[in-house]
C-alpha cells in the first residue's frame, strides 16, 4: 500500500487517509490491523472509522462477486441518450434505472451520451429484454447503444 498524501484534503488527516487506504485494499481487515497498519490504538481506530462513515467519506462496503459463477456471464455497458433534459424528467429516469433488473451501476454523464449502465445478464436474450422492456420503453429516451464487456479490471484507485 503507498503511503497516504502529505497534503491530505480539507477535513482529513493523514491518519484518515491510511485507514481509508487500507479499508479500499481489504474492507474485511479487522480493527486490530487497522489500528496497527494505522499506527494508531484499536479504540481510536474504531472511533475514526464511525466518524468518517458519519461524515459521508465511507459510505458503504461492498463485497466483489464472480457475476458469472452466479448465472450471469454476459457483462454490457448501454449507453442512452435522453430526449429532454428537463430536472423533472431526469430524475424520474435516475430512479426507473436503478430498478431494472441486472443492472449494477448507473452513471449519469456528460457529452453526446446521458447515462451509462453496467449490467449483468444470464444470456443474449436477457440483454435484449433488458433493453427493449426497460430502456427503449421509456418516453425519454431517444437513442440506446449495447457494447459488451469483454472484462473487468479493476484501476489503481485514488490510493495507488
Amino acid at each position: 500500500m503507498t503511503a497516504p498524501s502529505k497534503n491530505p484534503p480539507p477535513g482529513l488527516d493523514g491518519v484518515d487517509l491510511a485507514i481509508l487506504a487500507e479499508l479500499a485494499g481489504n474492507a474485511r481487515i479487522t480493527g486490530a490491523a487497522l489500528a496497527k497498519r494505522a499506527g494508531i490504538a484499536e479504540s481510536t481506530c474504531a472511533k475514526r472509522v464511525q466518524l468518517l462513515r458519519e461524515r459521508g467519506v465511507i459510505t458503504g462496503f461492498t463485497t466483489q462477486m464472480d457475476l458469472a459463477a452466479l448465472g450471469h456471464p454476459i457483462q454490457a455497458v448501454i449507453a442512452v441518450r435522453l430526449t429532454s433534459h428537463n430536472r423533472d424528467h431526469v430524475l424520474r429516469f435516475h430512479d426507473t434505472l436503478t430498478a431494472i433488473p441486472g443492472v449494477l451501476t448507473v452513471f449519469h454523464v456528460a457529452g453526446e451520451n446521458d447515462y451509462l449502465l453496467h449490467v449483468a445478464v444470464r444470456g443474449p436474450e436477457q440483454l435484449r429484454d433488458l433493453v427493449l422492456e426497460h430502456i427503449n420503453v421509456h418516453p425519454g429516451v431517444r437513442h440506446t447503444e449495447t457494447q459488451l464487456v469483454f472484462s473487468v479490471m479493476p484501476g489503481a484507485g485514488v490510493f495507488a
